[in-house]
């Protein structure tokens, strides 16, 4: 009896070498006759790591590896161009700290030159931040 052969998309790859595949396909129902949409979820070994979240993968039937893992990867069929917002709206915020306490810092530094300058004594100085 041959492999299955399958077309599906990542759904986590949080573990090493292990990506789960879930496989979206269409059932008709029995007594109503329509359709709807169901999914199947494999465990498949990735051996490099080459798959990652939302690609599009192909995946074959294979001896057990593990436990749950009876799939592995042919080849990834097209990588995900998904945007993570989550992380980038983080990373914008992260930036803008920076440049706030760098501001900040600088600011602080003029205060105390310009006392510095006019002669005020460290109590002045002091004062001024």
């Amino acid at each position: 009896m041959p492999k299955r052969m399958l077309t599906g998309r990542v759904k986590s790859d949080k573990m090493s070498k292990t990506r789960v595949v879930e496989i979206a396909r269409l059932v008709k129902h029995p007594k109503y006759k329509k359709f709807y949409r169901d999914r199947t979820t494999c465990y498949v070994h990735d051996e490099g790591n080459e798959s990652g979240e939302g690609d599009t993968v192909q995946i074959i039937e294979s001896a057990p590896v593990s436990k749950k893992k009876r799939w592995t990867l042919v080849k990834v069929v097209e990588k995900s161009s998904e945007v993570d917002v989550a992380a980038m709206r983080a990373s914008r915020r992260l930036e803008d700290a920076r440049k706030a306490d760098i501001a900040d810092a600088a600011a602080k530094t003029a205060k105390v030159e310009t006392a510095g300058a006019a002669g005020g004594s460290v109590a002045d100085i002091s004062a001024a931040e």
